[in-house]
C-alpha cells in the first residue's frame, strides 16, 4: 500500500474531519449575529467574538504553508488577531465578521486540500515553525496542536454567542 494512502486512511482523515467540524461549529455559532453582538466583551476579561474569529483565521493562515497552501488574508491583515494582541474593544479596530468568516471558509477549504495531499514522510518533516518553540516540532505534531487550538477557540464562540444574549446553536 502506498504511503499517501496510509496517511489518508489514518490520521489525515481524522484531521480533515476536524477541520470540517471546526468550520461547521464556527458557522453555526456565528449565524445571525450582528457586528455589535461580536464586540460584546466577556466579563471580567477576555476577548470578544470578533477577535476570536479573527484569531482562528490568523492561525489557519500561519499553518497553511505547512500543508503546501497559501495564506488567505496574510499576516499583515490579521496581525490585530495574533496571539498576545490586545483585547479588541472598538468597532474601528475590527475587520468585518463576514470577511473573517469568509477567510475561515477559504482557509478550511485550503487546509482540506493540503491535508489530502500529505504523506507520512511529509507529516514527519520538521514544521516551518513551532508555537511551543520545540526544535523537533514536526508537521504532524504542529497539526495536532493546531486542531486542538482551533477547537478550543471555536468552543469559545458558543459561549460568546450566549454572552451576546443569543440562544446557543449546539444542543
Amino acid at each position: 500500500m502506498a504511503t499517501a494512502t496510509h496517511a489518508e486512511v489514518g490520521e489525515v482523515r481524522v484531521l480533515r474531519e476536524q477541520v470540517q467540524a471546526i468550520q461547521r461549529v464556527l458557522r453555526g455559532n456565528t449565524e445571525g449575529l450582528t457586528e455589535a453582538d461580536c464586540l460584546v466583551q466577556p466579563q471580567p476579561g477576555g476577548n470578544c467574538l470578533n477577535w476570536v474569529v479573527g484569531h482562528l483565521a490568523c492561525i489557519w493562515d500561519m499553518v497553511l504553508p505547512a500543508v503546501g497552501q497559501k495564506p488567505v488574508l496574510g499576516k499583515e491583515t490579521l496581525q490585530r488577531y495574533d496571539r498576545g494582541s490586545a483585547e479588541l474593544h472598538e468597532a474601528g479596530e475590527a475587520l468585518p465578521l463576514e470577511m473573517l468568516l469568509g477567510a475561515c471558509d477559504e482557509a478550511a477549504k485550503r487546509m482540506d486540500e493540503g491535508l489530502a495531499s500529505l504523506t507520512d514522510e511529509k507529516l514527519d518533516e520538521l514544521a516551518p515553525f513551532s508555537p511551543r518553540k520545540k526544535a523537533d516540532e514536526t508537521v504532524r505534531s504542529l497539526l495536532s496542536l493546531v486542531m486542538f487550538h482551533q477547537a478550543y477557540h471555536v468552543g469559545q464562540t458558543g459561549l460568546l454567542r450566549r454572552i451576546a444574549g443569543k440562544e446557543g446553536k449546539i444542543k
